[in-house]
């Protein structure tokens, strides 16, 4: 009889904003088998704050190596329970992370934040995606983009974002000059750690994923690469540097970036010279661990949101203001990645429950869990209130720092619950917008496929989310959907898959449950949703100050309807 051939496993490891979750997979069907998170030490849930701006946020680079050996040490030892698992059979590791977060190096591609000279210089540290304290740099960036004619924003919705690499880079000169001084270079995270891990940490040289560098660097092979230094000198002469210690192309993640160093390999209870992808974001991982293709919608909703969808390159796509990033292969190689997204959505449910909810609510047991069970016996526009979604900025299709949160309607009998699902409601009506703005530029949306802690858990706001958009909400079958699509990327460039389209085939799938639109709920949402648009336009477009005398009304008049007055 024929031996059967042994199983073979990839590694997912996925850096989020607290904490970073590695994750070992069967590579025949993308059944979990292992996994361990490692939360970040440093800060305040493993973010660097300063009181003082309200806009900063950093991290530790220290967290992120130790981040690695643990939370991979940990996802194998828990494999191990698995009949049949053996360490050796791990074929390929693939890393996703938060992004932008740039860190300066050294001339040896170490962060700075690890010499003893700036460890406690909040520059020298990663610069946290939700970082917006470049808001300046970035509307700077933006209008020298427009003045000079270049093409570099066609590609990024037309607005360079304070969330992103060259403004958080021209920030560091200005705020820290000596840390910018000091830094060789500057790397991403998502290209930082795969670096680090197979011992390419030259600058010059580390493999570049074209995630980062297309979405978030201004990288495209229609203008060569990077920004020409002409147009960086115009901004900073010093960016011109920067740019020349930046490796010459990006790839996707289906090529390697190297491999498992005998010393991590030891740290962490793999085989040296296991073959490790090239990086790419947590949201494009996600897009991938939920199968996305053509036509399918892929909302990884946490902290914020990621919107993904791709596109076939052999057909024309319009330039789409307003998104994240049009970048060829970002996602699927081979394939156009699109990114929108929002900048808060668990962020401010978290803000609300922790910050402003009676103490009845924490009292006993979950203040969301509380919330949401007296939220949910409300019935759409029954509280006559509006959120807009804005707390911390906005990310799409308005691209602007500076905007904040909003509520409308407000009266003496207002509660918490109320204001809760208005909250969860206004993160609906912007979902909505985005995929408004993409379908208004020939981008057909024909399923939505959401995933992350929010989508997996609470389905309270995956109703509203179907009834809001009106229609119907899918869930990812893994719950780790981002690490599932690094391991994806880890089981191709281990040799298991030629392509990540047929590695997505046989790993990726959706959970039986689909949150369908009531059509009761949908009707009254699309009247609220025109009184969201006008407020969305007035606050959000510079000439969009409209007549706002009616919404207050409009919305009584909603409310008393459907409480039967």
């Amino acid at each position: 009889m024929a031996r059967s051939r042994a199983k073979q496993y990839a590694i997912g490891v996925d850096y989020g904003t607290n904490s970073v979750r590695a994750l070992v997979v069967d590579v025949s069907d993308g059944r979990e088998v292992g996994t361990c998170v490692f939360n970040y030490p440093s800060g305040e849930h493993g973010i660097l704050l300063d009181p003082k701006d309200p806009n900063l946020a950093r991290q530790n680079p220290a967290d992120y190596i130790e981040g690695f050996c643990r939370a991979v040490r940990g996802a194998v030892k828990a494999a191990a329970k698995t009949p049949g698992f053996q360490a050796d059979h791990v074929i390929g590791l693939g890393v996703d992370t938060t992004g932008s977060t740039p860190l300066p190096v050294d001339r040896q591609g170490m962060p700075l934040a690890l010499c003893s000279e700036f460890k406690k210089r909040l520059a020298a540290q990663a610069w946290l995606w939700k970082d917006h304290t470049s808001h300046a740099e970035a509307a700077e960036i933006t209008q020298r983009a427009r003045q000079s004619g270049v093409p570099y924003l066609a590609k990024c919705g037309g607005t360079y974002s304070s969330e992103w690499f060259w403004s958080k880079v021209l920030h560091c000169k200005r705020s820290d000059p000596k840390v910018f001084e000091a830094a060789y270079g500057w790397v991403e995270l998502a290209d930082f750690v795969p670096g680090f891990v197979t011992g390419n940490l030259s600058p010059e040289t580390m493999p570049r994923g074209i995630c980062a560098a297309g979405h978030k660097a201004m990288y495209n092979d229609q203008w060569g690469g990077l920004p020409s230094e002409e147009f960086l000198a115009s901004i900073d002469p010093d960016l011109v540097e920067v740019r020349r210690r930046y490796a010459a192309r990006a790839v996707p993640s289906d090529q390697k970036a190297g491999n498992l160093t005998a010393e991590v390999a030891a740290k962490v209870g793999l085989r040296p010279g296991i073959p490790v992808a090239v990086g790419n974001f947590d949201a494009h991982a996600g897009a991938v661990g939920a199968g996305i293709k053509p036509g399918t919608l892929v909302k990884i909703i946490g902290t914020s949101t990621c919107d993904m969808l791709v596109a076939p390159m052999d057909q024309a796509l319009a330039d789409i203001p307003g998104v994240c990033g049009i970048v060829p292969g970002s996602i699927i190689p081979r394939m156009y990645g699109l990114e929108a997204g929002q900048s808060a959505v668990g962020d401010i449910f978290n803000w609300f429950a922790s910050r402003l909810a009676p103490r009845q609510y924490a009292a006993k047991g979950d203040a969301h869990a509380n919330l949401t069970a007296d939220a949910q016996k409300l019935k759409p526009g029954e509280s006559g209130l509006l959120a807009l979604d804005w707390n911390n900025g906005n990310r799409t299709i308005l691209v602007d720092p500076l905007l904040t949160g909003l509520l409308v309607g407000q009266t003496l009998h207002t509660t918490a619950p109320e204001i809760y699902r208005a909250l969860v409601e206004a993160t609906a009506f912007g979902a909505l917008t985005i995929i408004q703005r993409f379908e208004e530029y020939g981008v057909a949306v024909g399923e939505v496929v959401n995933c992350g802690g929010i989508a997996e858990k609470n389905p309270f706001v995956m109703q509203i989310y179907a009834d809001v958009c009106n229609r119907p909400m899918k869930i990812s079958r893994a719950a780790q959907t981002c690490a599932l699509g690094a391991a994806i990327f880890g089981a191709v460039v281990g040799g298991a898959y030629p392509s990540a389209e047929l590695a997505q085939k046989k790993m990726t799938g959706v959970k039986p449950k689909v949150y369908r639109p009531n059509k009761t709920a949908a009707a009254v949402y699309a009247e609220l949703y025109a009184l969201y648009r006008r407020l969305h336009d007035a606050f959000g477009l510079k000439n969009g100050s409209g007549d706002l005398y009616q919404v207050m009304k409009e919305l009584i008049a909603i409310r008393d309807r459907v409480r039967g007055k």
